[in-house]
């Protein structure tokens, strides 16, 4: 019998009515013969009321703490889709992710999978079940309860279907597929047939809030066939898969934005080696993720150090090089997190020359200043003020053709 695992995010289940439909949805699926494990995410707001709650109490919340309360978000779901499921004359049994166990490191509020016991599942679907898993949360060899970051269900749901060798992983969500850009930005955004495994990990990384990029990295490691679908309407929506030989892939495949992004220099530091490390290894230590750098040397034998962090890290990284400027002797450092981050993706950049032109000339008509810039064989990022997003999102889309096709 085949296997599918389904995930469903919190606008699919966002109150009862839409639970019921999933359910439908799932007891469709069964009836035509497929064996089914349901992968929830909490109902939406949930999480964004837990969070608030705990800021109520707690100026900077404990992260173990933190995540025994996020994690009662999804366990209102699964209890609730069961139930659901189960009025159908479905069969149906929800399971935590220490039920499971989805086992995790400790890295509270964005833990890793490490493993997953399939045994309960295993049974529950040989004697047939459907299995409702909660999404985003994992639990510690020593018992402590994790979740796996924003988004993280869908993480949970293609380590689901990894595991247990489904033969297709579907993202349920609010939209039909992966379009070229957000359409809420362009609104001739074209909904893409397929991507790459490749250029959805780049679009996820770069900003993309569609799949969260732990997911297709599990997607694309372990060749779990991948798509996003549309939980309100039908359709085939769009196929995430290995790039398949002798298919002309189009130049560029969409376009990512990040808004979350802020900017960081430290000025006038010597010019030696290791400098690098010691800017970076503290915040490192704080467990910040660090994205673009840029190095300037200057003639006095002098540099500035650029990089960028999360918008919501900005506070936390410039305390640590407040702490650090004058041991390293720094002349002054500065910050700006009014900026952001948009980046073309596409495959087709492999075997092209020029795009990177292409793309900075677009912007320069449009007076749009680049502030940073990164680049890998599939992408172009530039960092530009936040007030050009929009300007330089619609500007790129059209320079390279990405408009709806009649």
């Amino acid at each position: 019998m085949s296997l599918y695992v389904h995930k469903y995010g919190g606008t699919s289940v966002g109150d009862t009515d839409r639970i019921k439909n999933v359910a439908e949805r799932v007891h469709k699926a069964r009836q035509r013969g497929e064996d089914v494990v349901v992968v929830v995410s909490a109902m939406s707001g949930e999480t964004n009321k837990l969070v608030a709650l705990a800021h109520a109490v707690q100026e900077r919340p404990d992260p173990r703490e933190m995540d025994v309360l996020l994690s009662t978000g999804e366990q209102v779901t699964i209890a609730l889709l069961a139930m659901a499921l189960q009025a159908r004359g479905c069969p149906a049994v929800s399971y935590t992710g220490w039920q499971v166990k989805i086992l995790s490191d400790a890295s509270h509020t964005k833990a890793r999978i490490e493993d997953i016991q399939t045994a309960d599942i295993r049974a529950d679907l040989a004697a047939g079940r459907v299995v409702v898993v909660a999404g985003f949360q994992g639990v510690t060899e020593e018992g402590d309860i994790t979740t796996l970051g924003r988004g993280g269900s869908d993480t949970t749901a293609v380590a689901l279907a990894a595991v247990l060798e489904a033969d297709e992983c579907l993202i349920y969500t609010d939209v039909d597929g992966v379009y070229t850009t957000d359409p809420r930005v362009e609104p001739r955004a074209r909904k893409l047939d397929r991507i790459t495994f490749e250029e959805m990990l780049e679009m996820a990384s770069l900003g993309s809030k569609v799949l969260q990029i732990r997911s297709v990295e599990f997607a694309g490691k372990y060749n779990v066939p991948l798509r996003v679908v549309s939980s309100f309407q039908e359709g085939s929506g769009t196929l995430i898969s290995y790039e398949e030989a002798g298919v002309e892939k189009a130049l560029i495949s969409g376009i990512a934005f990040n808004r979350d992004e802020a900017k960081l220099t430290i000025q006038g530091v010597p010019d030696r080696p290791g400098i690098a490390s010691k800017i970076l290894g503290p915040i490192a230590a704080a467990n910040i993720e660090v994205d673009m750098i840029v190095q300037n040397v200057a003639e006095d034998q002098t540099t500035d150090f650029t990089f960028t962090v999360n918008r919501g890290e900005y506070k936390k990284a410039m305390e640590i090089l407040e702490r650090i400027s004058k041991e390293l002797g720094a002349r002054n450092i500065k910050g700006d997190d009014k900026i952001v981050k948009v980046s073309i993706v596409g495959v087709g950049m492999r075997s092209h020359a020029g795009i990177a032109s292409k793309m900075f000339d677009s912007l320069a008509k449009e007076g749009v200043n680049i502030r940073m810039i990164s680049t890998s064989e599939i992408k172009i990022s530039v960092v530009v003020d936040e007030k050009y997003l929009e300007l330089a999102v619609r500007t790129l889309h059209e320079a390279f053709d990405l408009e709806q096709g009649d």
